[in-house]
């Protein structure tokens, strides 16, 4: 029986509820900061550089640490309860409150990235010293601004256009009833029957699944068109080449890295379809695949694990990496820093979010026993561990980009799956083998599905309305030209566009080529610590800590290695390939 006896994470640590004084105190105090910031902005022209940074940034501190707390807590009650009015209206009500600061704002990244000489003024002042990379990034996107009035107007507009759009997508898909076994059930139930392992359960909630989104499809497909067509003319008017030239830079990662990495990718696709050919005749399948089964499990390893056993399997498999890190489990899974079980309402899916300014992550996940869930775990443990090391940065210097962002989720799971092979028997070995080859599919393969059709998208939207129809051509156009012949061609899904959340940010595109990054990344990394071993540690550690403040390219030389050149790559996806042909051999 599990000691874990509420499931559901606590939030007391933030607010009580939104009736809680703290939580309008720090309201308060937040619009009185905002105030200030305004004033400041009109008299910093009259102020000497190096006063007026140090003032900028010290609001800018206290804002942040106020709103990021005040909007975590009422997000992370919507994730697991999204037809919360109270909290939608706090939500909408601090959306404004942001947006009425956009202008400040865009005048505050102006400043920052004008300053005369920031190395010279970091001579004299430690606050300017510890965010002088900040502010070199602010010089970068200040290019990008367009005047402070019509910065104010578009976030006052994206509260009913591009940032609505994006709810919607997340309100449909969590309240939507999927009828399946004479009953009705929710997305992310019906979703978690992929691992089944009753062939029968799988190939019925596909159906239900692909029928489900016949309910709201064209109101997504509004969504996610609306939200394109946003995002390319922003892109236009602040003079970046593409949304995807935004992404990068956003990510402070070179092309040269992406396009060394997706053209290593493109060369190792036969051999994954090759994974994916095998497991369709382990199954009884001719003809590859069927997306039915991508996440079948295969062996002998379909035991379930209740919540006590995941934490056992987790600190134990950990501690022998950094008892730091069993530590962090240990207390995530005993101080209610996790919420575990799908329920109507929720979100699909997982995520981690750190607090800000308190040295403790929130981590939702849909659990269900599977090891795939243990195995989601870790990776969302992961980021609480990434976001552990930062926790020393100042507040404005503890965002990490996209691409590092899925690195240390990854080496979670490689870590896992090789701790737990280490003392499995063959059926159990091919079940574990198996599951990792089939995330390593995911990040890799589908990844690049989707990179191909959000970028198709992106294209195509300039110059028509993609309706639901068109979108779902597009998707099985895309998953051919990942999955080739891996998958069967009569059983693909043409509705991946409407459940995955990550096409529907308006101001966070190309959400998929990190994922690819990190599962790479992450695999090189663990190549090196088996290489290292505990002197990895410390190394790891450290690269983690300086993700806020070095672009990708740095981080990789924290380590010794180049990312722009095509050679890690390869190797990276030459150590899946050796797995998948131990597989085919089992």
């Amino acid at each position: 029986m599990d000691q874990i006896m509420n499931p559901e994470w606590n939030l007391d640590i933030l607010y009580k509820g939104l009736d809680d004084p703290a939580f309008e105190q720090d309201l308060k105090a937040f619009q009185e900061n905002q105030e200030a910031f305004s004033g400041l902005i009109r008299e910093a022209a009259a102020l000497p550089e190096k006063e007026r940074a140090e003032k900028i940034l010290q609001l800018m501190e206290k804002g942040t640490l106020l709103f990021g707390r005040l909007m975590s807590f009422v997000g992370l009650n919507l994730a697991v309860d999204t037809e919360n009015s109270e909290m939608m209206g706090a939500q909408a009500r601090l959306m404004r409150l942001y947006a009425e600061s956009a202008a400040d704002q865009a005048a505050a990244t102006k400043i920052l990235g004008s300053l005369s000489d920031p190395e010279a003024l970091a001579e004299e002042s430690a606050l300017i010293k510890e965010y002088l990379f900040l502010i070199k990034e602010a010089k970068k996107e200040s290019a990008h601004l367009l005047s402070d009035d019509a910065e104010a107007m578009i976030a006052a507009m994206n509260q009913s256009a591009g940032s609505a759009w994006g709810d919607l997508q997340t309100f449909l898909t969590s309240t939507l009833k999927v009828d399946y076994d004479g009953k009705q059930v929710t997305l992310s139930e019906i979703r978690n029957l992929a691992y089944d392992k009753d062939p029968v359960v799988r190939k019925a909630a596909y159906e239900a699944e692909l029928a489900s989104y016949d309910k709201i499809c064209d109101s997504v497909a509004f969504s996610l068109n609306h939200i394109k067509n946003q995002v390319n003319m922003l892109c236009g008017k602040r003079g970046y080449a593409s949304a995807l030239a935004k992404a990068l830079e956003d990510s402070r990662m070179r092309s040269e890295t992406l396009d060394a990495m997706l053209e290593a990718i493109r060369e190792y696709l036969p051999v994954f379809r090759k994974y994916l050919r095998k497991k369709g005749q382990l199954l009884g399948h001719e003809n590859g695949l069927p997306w039915y089964d991508l996440f079948a499990p295969l062996g002998e390893d379909s035991e379930s694990y209740s919540l006590e056993e995941a934490k056992q399997l987790l600190t134990e498999c950990f501690s022998t990496f950094t008892p730091e890190m069993a530590g962090m489990m240990k207390t995530a899974f005993e101080n209610r820093w996790i919420d575990f079980y799908p329920r109507n309402g929720k979100s699909g899916g997982a995520f981690d979010s750190g607090l800000p300014g308190i040295p403790e992550s929130r981590i939702m996940t849909n659990y269900d026993g599977t090891f795939g869930a243990v195995d989601t775990l870790a990776h969302e443990l992961g980021h609480a561990f990434h976001d552990r090391q930062v926790d020393h940065q100042r507040i404005l210097n503890q965002d990490y980009p996209m691409p590092v962002a899925e690195t240390a989720s990854t080496f979670n799971e490689i870590f896992l799956c090789h701790y737990v092979l280490e003392s499995a028997g063959r059926e159990k070995k091919l079940a574990l083998l198996e599951n990792d080859l089939r995330e390593a599919t995911q990040c890799i393969v589908d990844i690049y599905s989707r990179y191909l059709f959000e970028s198709a998208v992106f294209e195509e939207s300039k110059t028509r309305f993609l309706m639901a129809k068109d979108l779902n051509e597009l998707m099985l156009k895309c998953q051919e030209e990942a999955y080739g012949d891996g998958l069967d061609p009569e059983f693909r899904n043409p509705g991946m566009w409407i459940c995955k959340s990550h096409y529907y940010s308006d101001g966070l595109s190309f959400y998929n080529f990190p994922y690819a990054f990190g599962n790479l990344f992450a695999t090189g990394l663990y190549s090196l610590y088996r290489e290292q071993g505990d002197a990895f540690v410390e190394n790891y550690k450290a690269m983690l800590a300086g993700t806020p403040v070095h672009t990708i390219e740095e981080n990789g030389s924290m380590l010794g290695i180049d990312l722009t050149d095509k050679e890690f790559w390869r190797k990276s996806l030459q150590i899946i390939a050796e797995e998948i042909e131990e597989f085919c051999s089992l």
